[in-house]
């Protein structure tokens, strides 16, 4: 049994605390948790409503600039006084590297880069040793923030991975933007494990230690998938036969999805097609597909929620799961989460919410910037 040390600060399972991953700020009290997400969950600046000369902004004020940068989008955000004022939704497709990404931005957006005085970049993937560089996981990008600062005249920008700043995110949720798939009996010195599936699959764990909030970024959809049973089994063999070693991303992402329903003998179909489909007709194959994939997801939760004792709760922050939200209570998620034999018990215990609001990593990097 894991015993946390004396002096401890007391911490609800509702709120992952933020700070930097190496230096992040002391936890506050329940109390003022709950007052701090309701100041900091105010409803965000609809998407592509840029307001006036924002780029000079009102009295002179500067600017952060915030992004959470992903395998298929990106978006990016101005903040200023530790509010968001804009944001856009960007597809990566449409540009050869996040350089000219960033370009047409600032230029749609009317920024004068001088008036940037810091900011975060959340990025899927491995960050460099040095903070310097990141590469993306699913796309054949490096950013450099020197390379950055050079062309653009910004500061040198503070790179996350994208899963500790939507970890510090769900500092911010209130119960608009979360629902609680199993209460369970949180414990509040426990770790916060945040995972999520989208492009590819992400994670990271929130601890509380010496009075402070520390982010553990993970790879642990680069795991080994672990069949569950017979179908998963074959559904193993199938994607062998493609890659050779099957991660779990393999399964729990959206390119996991297609492949799921392509292995069930099924067309070859994007993920929104598949998830529209599966709730139009519960009997058919798309539906057959959804629910293999949601037993997979639930299973890759419960047992990274029992490798690190994720007692505090484990939050779903990715694009799939807040999409999924009419299935996901019914579906054979949490059944999966909690098999695990002789420490079912302690899954029963985990609380299990869903992340909903569509900003939580701008909203995780734009808190690592300030902090």
């Amino acid at each position: 049994m894991n015993v946390p040390p004396p002096g401890r600060p007391k911490a609800g399972p509702s709120f992952p605390g933020g700070g930097k991953a190496d230096e992040p700020p002391s936890p506050p009290s329940l109390g003022q948790r709950r007052e701090f997400a309701e100041h900091r969950s105010a409803p965000p600046e609809p998407a592509g409503c840029a307001k006036p000369a924002v780029g000079q902004g009102p009295g002179g004020r500067h600017l952060l600039l915030v992004g959470d940068i992903g395998g298929t989008k990106s978006l990016l955000g101005l903040a200023q006084d530790g509010k968001l004022v804009l944001d856009r939704r960007i597809a990566n497709a449409d540009f050869s590297d996040f350089s000219s990404l960033l370009a047409s931005f600032l230029a749609d957006t009317q920024t004068d880069p001088a008036l940037i005085t810091g900011g975060c970049l959340a990025v899927a993937g491995p960050i460099a040793d040095d903070g310097g560089s990141a590469t993306l996981t699913n796309l054949p990008w490096t950013i450099d923030v020197g390379a950055l600062a050079r062309r653009f005249g910004l500061p040198v920008l503070r790179l996350a991975n994208d899963f500790a700043a939507a970890a510090l995110g769900a500092v911010a949720a209130t119960s608009a933007q979360r629902l609680t798939l199993q209460a369970g009996e949180p414990l509040a010195t426990a770790p916060c494990l945040v995972v999520g599936a989208g492009t590819g699959l992400g994670m990271a764990i929130v601890l509380p230690q010496g009075g402070h909030w520390r982010v553990l970024a993970g790879e642990g959809g680069h795991v080994a998938f672990a069949p569950a049973d017979e179908q998963q089994m074959a559904l193993w063999t199938f994607l062998h036969a493609r890659h050779g070693r099957v991660t779990w991303e393999r399964v729990v992402s959206g390119p996991g999805l297609t492949a799921i329903h392509e292995f069930i003998g099924g067309a070859r179909l994007s993920p929104e097609q598949i998830a529209t489909q599966a709730q139009n007709d519960p009997a058919g194959a798309e539906r057959r597909a959804l629910d293999m994939f949601l037993a997979a997801y639930g299973a890759f939760a419960g047992d990274m929620a029992l490798a690190c004792l994720a007692r505090g709760g484990v939050f779903l922050a990715g694009g799939i799961a807040a999409k999924l939200l009419p299935v996901l209570p019914q579906s054979g998620f949490l059944a999966a989460f909690n098999a695990k034999a002789e420490h079912a018990a302690i899954a029963a215990r985990m609380p299990i919410h869903v992340a909903t609001d569509p900003l939580l990593g701008l909203h995780g990097a734009l808190h690592l910037a300030r902090t």
